[in-house]
Formats: structure tokens, sequence, C-alpha cells
């Protein structure tokens, strides 16, 4: 597995290459922004480290250039910004988990093997989830409702993958909070309810039957009849 670790303390950054490289990464180090976006995208990273704490800019903006310039892999945010709406933005952002400064390394590395995990690709008796008329390639990571293609984030087509194969049954917000985002974070946080309400402008617009249903105080689910 070949990561990108974009972190300016040299500190923490040979502790982390060391550590990594130990349990079998092979660990490129950026110490800033501009690095990153010369090697993120010359190189088919498996997972990325970003420190929003970055010298010439800040990691979010970071990761959104990062995005835009084609880079999919995930992105695991390290900061010392420990509030819940730093970590809610972060994750809005383009970051597919968080973890707070300081860390213990068990836990760091549990999170990168579970977001390996939620975007290893899938085996070929699988490549494809069907609900109605909404179909995803498991494979491409590509989604289409009635044949026309859903423009969908990395983090919106890893949540239509989880309502879909509970497709019929209610999801809670703690369990989409566990299983998509493999955090906990404080239950009255709104990150859910915007990131479905993204996801269902693209799966339900432009006058398509609805699909992603809300149960107040309970939860979503995906119709499948």
């Amino acid at each position: 597995m070949r990561l990108l670790l974009v972190e300016d303390e040299n500190d923490i950054q040979g502790f982390l290459k060391q550590a990594l490289t130990e349990a079998g990464y092979q660990v490129d180090v950026a110490p800033d922004g501009k690095s990153a976006e010369a090697l993120a995208p010359a190189h088919s990273y498996d997972i990325l480290i970003v420190d929003l704490g970055l010298p010439d800019q800040d990691g979010i903006s970071l990761i959104l250039r990062l995005r835009q310039m084609g880079v999919q892999a995930p992105v695991l945010i390290l900061s010392a910004r420990r509030s819940v709406d730093d970590r809610v933005r972060g994750l809005e952002q383009g970051g597919d988990d968080y973890l707070t400064k300081p860390f213990a390394m068990a836990e760091l590395l549990a999170r990168l093997r579970n977001l390996l995990r939620r975007n290893a690709p899938v085996s070929t008796e699988a490549t494809r989830l069907r609900v109605m008329d909404l179909e995803l390639d498991l494979l491409r990571r590509e989604a289409t409702r009635s044949g026309q293609a859903l423009q969908l984030t990395p983090q919106e087509f890893v949540l239509l993958e989880y309502l879909c194969r509970n497709a019929g049954r209610v999801v809670t917000r703690s369990m989409i909070l566990e299983k998509v985002w493999g955090m906990r974070i404080q239950p009255d946080t709104n990150v859910v309810d915007v990131h479905i309400y993204r996801l269902r402008g693209k799966v339900d617009g432009h006058g398509q039957p609805p699909l992603i249903r809300t149960l107040r105080g309970v939860g979503y689910v995906v119709k499948d009849r």
C-alpha cells in the first residue's frame, strides 16, 4: 500500500513515517501543500494522511484542490482542532475520516485499515447494485439513474452504496456515521443530514420519483419498490 503523508512538523513526520513503514506501508512525505499538489496527482496513492495546519495553506483547501485535480484516494485528516464544527467541516470538504491530535498509533492504523476496506475493489461476482432504476457500478464507482450518470463525490457514492445495500430497511444517523465514516461523532452533528440533502438533490432531482426517504426522528430508507 502506497501512502502520502502531508505533515510539516518534523518530529511527527519522522515518527509517523517510521511507524507506517513498519506497518507495511510505502510512505512518501510532503512537508507542505505545494509539495502534496505535485506528488498526489503524479502517483497512484492508496490513501492520504493530511494535517490541517500546513505552513503554506490550510489542509482543507489542499484537499479540495486535490479533489479538483482528480485525486480520488481516501483522505484521513489529522488536526489539533477538536471542535465538532471543525470535524464536520473537514468531512464535508472532502475528508473521509478525521483524527484529532494527540492520537494513539493503534487508532490511526485502525482508521487507515477501515478506509482501505471501504475503498477496496469489489469482487467480480458482486460488481453492481440496483434499486429500482438506480444502478451503482462498484468497480468504476459510478452511479446512474434511468441511464443518466449522477455526478457524485467519493463520499456521496459510499453513502449511497450503504443506503442501497440496506434498501427497504431504515438506517439511523448513528449507523451511517459508524458504517460510512467509520467514526462516532456527537449525535447532534448535522453531517449526515447535509450529505443526505446533497445526495437526494442528485438522486431524486429532475422530477424523478423519490427514492431516499426521511423518517423523522428515526433515520433514512431507500425505497426498494
